[in-house]
């Protein structure tokens, strides 16, 4: 297993991950600004932004806090620009007040009048008609009023336990009987329920859309709530909590209970942020935030609705199609005309697929295939995320009542360790052998083996290799590369990486595979160093790097390396990235380029000219130390010429030439569009377009990227 190695930084070599990650934020709002988009995508990216910032909160901005209180003053050991955990907090403190002005400038100065100009209206109570406000009022009576739980904070009602995230309502109260005038008033508070919908739709006979919050709705009827009491000042208010995960090894039966048990110790997690209503009276929001033990810079003003993640109901609620993005359904694969069923094409044949522009219906044939077909005698897969509904899911249920099936489930997948828990159960109940991989890694690796017994009496392997999960949900709008393969050394490895997971017996067998933690990172740098030697020699140096994150110092390095020695670096990066690119003597070599657009780009992908004679490779991992050194991970290589080619040229090659959706990052850590142009060319559109057998001319790739030795072969029909 490689050691994580941590040099000193040197002064402005890396920037910080967590302003690198809040730009990346910044990149999507970008989207809900950008009056080119459909006006409720725009409205979606919104509440988009509002969600990630919650995870941020809760997750990296506690993982600050926790560390102050741990006595952690120095920088962290990973790649950053050398500040102390305080100035970390100080600056991130600047960036997300910053931000979440952005957030309400964007609401109130552009999506709100493009929604009213759309026939789509936002009201307060005080807007509503009388037919709206009997509605409204009736249906708060019929389905919100039985939900509710009032309550006041005295000294026989303590403060209640306000749910991570929940939406609640604070109120300013004082009694009406006589003789209280001159009580100090008390705080009253009331959970929103999260079963309802957050918006209410109203009737409208003018065919246009009308909503009011729900939890204006319950403002609304505080008197009602409160009887005895008179309403001085209400306001809405948000917590979020510490979400981190801490496990206790030692004292734990198994890490299913360790999970479980931390699943209820999360709800009781340390507030990190309050957010309240920007005209809230202060002295609600003086109570709130001495109730939750929060500095002044944790509490955020809102100048809208508190929680803008709820505009995700506005996006579904309105049934406009002209506001949305057009319905797209990546084609469908066809079997080659030879081949009698899928097993038959992939011992012909690898096939690669490119989510969503392919279906991700071959995938999903793939499993239920293997489940139906009495051939197949034993079936392995890995379970990171998963659907309710999927059919996989189905498929390995059924399949253990006549063969063996292992499924390793990741229990810690942030966000979705309840669920997962339950799939592990279901599965156990239906006689599935459940594994949870290697104690202290998260196994995020996307691998499924089917063993089969073909007709010619020879016991075969066929794999399945992807870069994103087995989600057909998410499948349908996030980017992901697939390999399905009968190729004996792949699949050969495949059986050694659950066999690792299994039984962790480690070994050489890995190869063609790059695993992390084991051989990943080494590999990679070992490439990188490849290229290094060539353009040393005089040879033509050139890598492509796509992936959600670059954060490991390790290979940063190596890059840096490789930048000096005149190779050119292509990275394709949407989120966070610690390598500052452009710098003179540093990295003159490197481009970096983020995309955001309709869908989300997952995939991994790894380009290396080796001197004309290229290589490929997919993945599940992206280049950061959580994914190196603390997962089980793999990488995979694309072998066929054909599948080659089209990575390079068709993929690959298309993200390079983007510069609609593209931002570029510039040495001093902002990110610009490209110079405008005539018909600018964005990526994932024309990928649709191609999926949908429509020609589209493609622009010639930009001068600066030299372009790899062509790898002479003959191309076949499109996956």
């Amino acid at each position: 297993m490689p050691r994580r190695t941590n040099p000193a930084p040197a002064p402005h070599r890396f920037f910080n991950r967590d302003e690198s990650w809040l730009r990346f934020n910044w990149r999507v709002l970008e989207e809900a600004q950008d009056d080119r988009n459909p006006l409720l995508e725009r409205v979606k990216f919104l509440a988009i932004t509002a969600s990630n910032l919650d995870e941020f909160v809760e997750i990296r901005v506690a993982g600050v806090l926790q560390r102050l209180e741990d006595g952690y003053v120095t920088p962290q050991a990973e790649a950053d620009d050398g500040m102390s955990e305080q100035q970390r907090l100080e600056e991130l403190n600047r960036l997300m007040h910053a931000f979440v002005c952005d957030q309400y400038r964007c609401w109130n100065d552009q999506l709100l009048p493009a929604l009213l100009n759309a026939g789509i209206r936002v009201l307060e109570w005080s807007e509503l008609d009388d037919a709206a406000r009997e509605y409204a009022e009736q249906y708060y009576n019929d389905e919100v009023d039985p939900l509710l739980t009032p309550v006041t904070i005295d000294p026989a009602h303590p403060f209640p336990r306000v749910l991570n995230k929940a939406l609640c309502i604070a109120l300013l109260l004082r009694r009406k009987r006589k003789g209280a005038a001159a009580a100090a008033p008390i705080l009253g508070v009331i959970t929103v329920p999260r079963s309802l919908p957050r918006f209410v739709k109203l009737p409208c006979t003018s065919g246009c859309n009308e909503f009011i919050f729900l939890h204006d709705l319950i403002e609304a009827q505080a008197e009602r709530l409160f009887r005895g009491y008179e309403v001085l000042a209400k306001t809405a208010f948000r917590v979020t909590r510490n979400s981190n995960l801490y496990l206790q090894e030692e004292e734990t039966r198994s890490l299913l209970e360790s999970v479980r048990s931390e699943l209820h110790n999360r709800r009781k997690g340390d507030a990190v942020r309050l957010e309240v209503s920007e005209g809230a009276d202060p002295e609600i929001v003086e109570r709130l935030r001495a109730n939750f033990e929060l500095d002044e810079w944790q509490v955020f003003k809102t100048e809208g609705p508190v929680n803008l993640s709820r505009l995700m109901n506005l996006y579904s609620g309105v049934d406009k199609d002209a506001l949305k993005y057009p319905p797209f359904h990546g084609r469908e694969y066809r079997l080659d005309r030879k081949s009698t069923d899928l097993w038959d094409e992939l011992r012909t044949r690898d096939i690669m697929l490119h989510h969503p522009f392919d279906s991700y219906s071959v995938v999903e044939e793939f499993i239920e295939a293997a489940a139906a077909d009495p051939a197949v005698v034993s079936m392995k897969q890995t379970l990171y995320r998963t659907s309710a509904d999927s059919p996989m899911f189905a498929a390995l249920v059924d399949a253990a009542q006549q063969k063996d099936v292992t499924v390793v489930v990741e229990l810690m997948a942030r966000f979705d360790e309840a669920s997962n828990i339950r799939w592990a159960r279901t599965l156990e109940d239906a006689g599935v052998q459940v594994f949870h991989g290697i104690f202290g890694l998260k196994t995020h690796c996307k691998l499924a083996l089917m063993v089969r017994r073909d007709l010619d009496g020879v016991v075969r392997r066929y794999a399945h290799l992807g870069t994103g999960n087995y989600n057909p949900v998410t499948a349908l709008f996030y980017t992901d590369i697939s390999l399905l393969t009968a190729n004996p050394e792949i699949t050969h490895a495949v059986h050694a990486v659950f066999n690792y997971l299994t039984a962790e017996a480690e070994g050489e067998l890995y190869r063609p595979l790059m695993v992390a933690p084991l051989t990943l990172v080494d590999d990679l740098e070992k490439l990188i160093d490849r290229e290094i030697e060539h353009a040393k020699a005089g040879r033509p140096a050139h890598l492509i790097a796509k992936m959600n994150g670059l954060i490991d110092r390790r290979l940063i390095e190596a890059m840096y390396r490789a930048s000096q020695a005149g190779v050119e670096i292509d990275l394709i990066i949407r989120g966070m990235c610690a390598l500052r690119p452009g710098v003179p003597g540093l990295s003159d070599h490197i481009r970096v380029r983020s995309i955001v657009g309709r869908f989300l780009e997952h995939s991994r992908i790894f380009w290396f000219l080796n001197d004309g004679k290229d290589e490929a490779y997919c993945g599940s991992a992206d280049w950061m130390p959580r994914n190196l050194y603390d997962r089980c991970e793999a990488v995979f290589p694309i072998y066929d010429q054909q599948l080659l080619l089209r990575l390079r040229e068709d993929i690959l090659g298309s993200y390079l030439r983007d510069d609609a959706k593209a931002r570029l990052l510039t040495p001093d850590g902002h990110y610009v569009r490209p110079a405008q142009v005539a018909k600018p060319f964005d990526v994932q559109a024309y990928l649709m377009q191609q999926s949908e057998g429509v020609a589209v001319q493609i622009p010639q790739a930009e001068a600066t990227a030299p372009q790899p030795a062509k790898t002479p072969s003959r191309r076949t029909k499109k996956n």
